[in-house]
């Protein structure tokens, strides 16, 4: 008996110093001067451009390894701005963004895939009022002194997050489809 526990105790000594070994993807940082998370919308089709002045993000990423990337951003909602307050204001009520009730949103991926040169797919989970989706957004990265661009937009749904409720449940009054774009610089990004 003292023989198998001390090979046991032994192999799972060498899986935890193997596991030591392994490369982790290193942590980047966000520069929110540098980035943008923009959005927009139609209002009886006529384009509404918006954008939000308040998020952060945690990204562990190496580009040759993209798999073992973990992304997740948290966005302020009461951060959005319109170019109007009397706008902002109704985006803050129940209907809309319920900031008191849900001051984020949120995204955490599930995957990171390459899918051509300095191109990637990222899958994950985007959480607005308390409502999860799966979302699969394209992200194209290029790299300058240093610094990491990482850009991207895909289309979201706005009912399927219960925005825009009541009255504004009417797409022909608000379009459902949203156009989200962002453009991150980060730093600490191994080079592609």
């Amino acid at each position: 008996m003292k023989n198998f526990t001390s090979i046991a105790v032994s192999a799972l000594a060498s899986l935890a110093l193997g596991l030591a070994t392994l490369p982790v993807a290193a942590q980047q940082k966000l520069n929110p001067a540098q980035s943008e998370i923009a959005f927009t919308s139609k209002q009886m089709g006529v384009p509404v451009d918006g954008k939000f002045k308040k998020f952060d993000a945690q990204v562990s990423f190496d580009p040759k390894r993209p798999e073992a990337a973990k992304i997740s951003f948290a966005i302020d909602l009461a951060s959005v701005s319109l170019g109007t307050a009397e706008t902002e204001a109704e985006l803050f009520k129940p209907d809309w963004f319920s900031t008191k009730l849900f001051p984020q949103a949120s995204f955490a991926s599930t995957g990171v895939k390459a899918v051509g040169a300095g191109k990637f797919e990222v899958a994950g989970k985007l959480t607005i009022k308390g409502v999860s989706r799966d979302v699969i957004v394209p992200v194209a990265l290029t790299q300058t002194a240093g610094t990491t661009a990482a850009a991207g937009s895909f289309t979201m749904k706005r009912i399927d997050f219960k925005i825009g409720d009541g009255d504004w449940g009417d797409t022909s009054l608000v379009a459902n489809e949203v156009l989200v774009k962002f453009k991150l610089n980060l730093s600490g990004v191994a080079a592609l």
